[in-house]
């Protein structure tokens, strides 16, 4: 596959399970292999320096922000940590920082990774006053009361002091397994994994539902302006005598060699934990070597996650099925005997494509190797032929779409095979619609998955444009439903008032994200010039390659396409740059390169990149001699600062920036 496709192909596969993992809570594929993903990423777009967009997954951690919820900007940005996999990594980033403290003696503490929601709780004069979740490292959702329903969580602790202590909040599997059993019980579908079921619940709206689900909690940070002592886990000891539920087994290294034997060990014991873990943190004792060492753009110097090598069962492989994705790729799924694993039973595992059951080569009946790492749906990664029954035949992959009957194409390049039919496909058109509905596109946020099936099944929906014509008599059922079916319509009602940027994003043309609308929306002006755009003038775009310009085309050479936008058109969707944003857009900040960082008083990192791009600014997530200039808040990262002094590069603050762009 060509480069810079494949670039665009990553992008949006990763956002994808971004929002999986962080707000929807459904992951469907391990960390290690997000993090494999995310480094092809990585060394693709180092290749390829013109490709370069601030809103790719690479510039940015993910976010678990709600917009039920209230903002709140963290004092202390709340980064996430580098993963490694293997042994080596974690040698060379101790000698890293053994590098970094210029031989200076240190000590690293190891302590388990727990496998929940990230929490900050906000302590004034001994008394909790805040908790924030992460969100996106710089500002999360407030969900106060609902973490005041956690036993473990004390309110009020012995220690008169103001401080913020971070921790993970989680779901132990005792409680998981039980409230499964009483979802199943009411025929409601199972949660996951319990990390899936702890952030669910705390973000729930009622605190009664949070209060009745067991949610538990360890803290493993204590931040302030004054500390009890200079040592990470010291702190955290005298944390615990306030009242807190520590990380177990934390223990300091010397050496290397006893990193790896507290490695060793947990790799084991872990098993017999009552919560989930996947992995052993390891941190620079000291704060002060800490602060010397410093931050990379997503995570500290001063510390690294090892993550454990995903648990093995063997079970029976009783059939295969085949599932329609949005964008037509068929994915084959393993049905087995239940199987305990990593904490939870199992009964699916993705088999990816065509080749990879050919690799296995897989027989309905085979006693399978099945691997589980991250707590999300596992993986078959091997086959006991000598248990292997006589009558047991081949998996065959299927040539027709299970879902319309479409034969399949694989196309050249591709491990996976397609159905085309993407107007007529049930699937694919459901996954357009839950595309349509989601926050960066429509934001209809009173619609989900399960209703989107639900409306389809009933025939009530058959695409995008067939939700504005529902009314509340229509999903108001024996008239019991009248409040939440209000919400419903209105909700869909307000998105007519989304800005025409959304409105191509939400549409759903292959390849097109959420950044490249923003600029066809802006060059274009109008739907219709749009829709009529050559090809030579899509690729006029900043940012607009052959592929993606292909793919407009193709999609508005599609008849029913063009009915549909035409349906939206008359239900009233913006299908042009509104008068307001047109005035507003300014070449003020044309030709500049800027780069955002720190915490800002003003406006959010999000609404500064929009500011920067509504003036012609380009945004840009690395400094460089490109750069123009740093828009910088409080805490901006000290490797940042650093660099940009070198390079000689202005640094101005957000006052200075409105005034420049007359905000």
């Amino acid at each position: 596959m060509d480069e810079k496709k494949r670039i665009i192909q990553l992008r949006q596969e990763l956002k994808e399970h971004n929002d999986r993992y962080y707000k929807d809570n459904s992951p469907i594929i391990s960390d290690q292999e997000f993090d494999m993903l995310m480094h092809e990423l990585e060394n693709l777009e180092k290749k390829h320096p013109e490709m370069y967009d601030s809103n790719s997954p690479t510039q940015h951690v993910g976010s678990d922000t709600n917009k039920e919820f209230a903002k709140v900007v963290h004092k202390y940005p709340m980064l996430s940590l580098a993963n490694t996999y293997n042994r080596q990594d974690v040698a060379d980033f101790y000698n890293r920082v053994k590098t970094g403290l210029g031989g200076e003696n240190f000590e690293i503490c190891c302590e388990m990774k727990y496998d929940g929601l990230s929490i900050s709780l906000i302590y004034e004069d001994g008394t909790l006053m805040k908790a924030v979740t992460r969100g996106d490292g710089v500002q999360g959702d407030d969900v106060t009361a609902n973490v005041k329903m956690i036993k473990t969580i004390p309110q009020v602790v012995s220690e008169k002091r103001s401080f913020e202590i971070r921790g993970e909040v989680l779901l132990p599997f005792s409680e998981f397994e039980r409230l499964n059993e009483e979802k199943e019980k009411r025929g409601e579908p199972l949660f996951a994994n319990p990390r899936n079921a702890a952030s669910g619940t705390l973000k729930q709206q009622d605190s009664r539902i949070v209060a009745q689900r067991g949610l538990d909690a360890y803290l493993y940070y204590l931040l302030g302006e004054e500390m009890p002592t200079d040592g990470h886990l010291e702190n955290l000891q005298e944390a615990e005598k306030w009242g807190f539920q520590i990380s177990k087994g934390m223990k300091k290294a010397q050496t290397l060699e006893d990193i790896y034997t507290f490695i060793d060990y947990w790799d084991e014991e872990r098993k017999k934990l009552p919560v989930a873990t996947d992995g052993i943190v390891l941190k620079v004792n000291s704060l002060r070597q800490q602060k010397a060492l410093g931050f990379t753009a997503k995570s500290p110097r001063w510390a690294i996650a090892y993550k454990f090598k995903a648990e093995r069962a063997c079970t029976r492989l009783n059939s295969v099925t085949f599932q329609v994705g949005r964008t037509g790729a068929i994915t084959p799924v393993a049905n087995m005997e239940p199987v305990q694993l990593a904490g939870t039973i199992v009964k699916r595992a993705s088999l990816y494509n065509e080749d990879a059951i050919r690799q296995l080569d897989l027989h309905i009946g085979d006693m399978v190797y099945v691997e589980k790492g991250g707590e999300i749906i596992p993986k078959i990664v091997g086959v006991n032929i000598d248990e292997r029954p006589i009558i047991a035949m081949p998996v065959e992959f299927i040539t027709r779409c299970p879902e319309c009957g479409t034969p399949l194409v694989r196309y050249e390049g591709e491990a996976v095979h397609y159905c085309t039919n993407d107007s007529g496909c049930p699937s694919q058109i459901k996954g357009r619609i839950e595309q349509f509905i989601s926050r960066k596109a429509m934001n209809i946020d009173s619609l989900g998955p399960e209703t989107v099936d639900d409306y389809y099944n009933h025939g009530l929906i058959k695409n995008i444009a067939d939700l504005y014509r529902i009314g509340v008599q229509d999903i108001n059922g024996d008239g019991s439903k009248t409040k939440s079916a209000m919400k419903i319509v209105n909700s869909i009602n307000e998105s007519k008032n989304v800005p025409f940027e959304r409105v191509v994003f939400a549409i759903g043309i292959r390849f097109v994200g959420e950044t490249s609308a923003k600029m066809l929306a802006r060059h274009f002006k109008t739907m219709d010039a749009l829709k009529t755009a050559t090809k030579e003038q899509l690729l006029e775009v900043d940012g607009i390659g052959d592929v993606m310009a292909q793919s407009i085309i193709d999609y508005f050479n599609n008849p029913k396409n063009v009915e549909i936008i035409e349906r939206l058109r008359d239900y009233g969707l913006q299908m042009s740059i509104s008068e307001e944003a047109l005035s507003a857009h300014t070449n003020k900040l044309a030709g500049k390169t800027i780069v955002i960082s720190g915490v800002f008083a003003h406006h959010s990192r999000d609404e500064y990149k929009n500011l920067i791009e509504l003036h012609s600014g380009k945004n840009a997530g690395s400094i460089s001699k490109s750069t123009s200039f740093i828009l910088a808040g409080d805490n901006m990262g000290p490797a940042k600062l650093e660099k940009a002094q070198k390079l000689g590069i202005d640094i101005i603050d957000e006052d200075t920036f409105l005034k420049m762009i007359e905000e």
